[in-house]
């Protein structure tokens, strides 16, 4: 009766994302950025801290076991390099979770809303190639490509209009819908 229950990984019913609050929420967004950008994409050696962090403000989407958070999945960094000019950068999604396509977004959403809220004019990023075109259904345009860490990404506008502004206290929910696999 539970054959192969043991193999099956668990499917988190809730996310939550917001601004990381808690030493343990911070330890767990830095050790997500380290997994993504140090061990799975050799981006850097190491870690991946860099000056950016003393002053940017960390983003987390965590799933959440009995209603709780209980691990971070998903996490994104903000900052305001100058007064009106926002910048979002290492955003990254846990390889367990990325199949369910919304977490990447839902960080994006906070991370400019909240920069609004916080009187961004402009909101800025520097994305991998491949992920370009997501960031164009997400109301972003490419102001051209370049070269970072020796790999091709481009310098990306979102347009403010499409992310109204709020405070930094949000928390959103998010209950990933399951997909009915069978054909109808």
């Amino acid at each position: 009766m539970f054959e192969g229950v043991e193999n099956r990984s668990f499917i988190p019913m809730e996310y939550v994302i917001r601004l990381a609050r808690t030493p343990w929420e911070r330890a767990g967004y830095h050790a997500l950025r380290r997994e993504v950008f140090c061990t799975e994409q050799g981006v850097f050696s190491g870690h991946d801290r860099d000056v950016i962090d003393e002053t940017a403000i960390p983003i987390i989407a965590a799933c959440c076991v009995a209603g709780m958070p209980d691990r971070v999945v998903g996490a994104v960094r903000i900052h305001e390099p100058e007064p009106g000019l926002w910048r979002g950068s290492r955003l990254a999604v846990h390889a367990e979770h990325r199949k369910l396509g919304r977490i990447g977004a839902e960080l994006i959403r906070m991370a400019v809303c909240t920069a609004h809220g916080l009187g961004a004019t402009r909101f800025l990023a520097q994305v991998q190639e491949q992920n370009v075109l997501f960031f164009r259904r997400l109301y972003w345009t490419s102001l051209g490509a370049i070269t970072l860490h020796g790999r091709p990404h481009h310098d990306m506008q979102a347009d403010l209009s499409r992310y109204p502004a709020h405070g930094r206290d949000q928390t959103w929910l998010l209950r990933p819908q399951p997909r009915n696999r069978e054909a109808a």
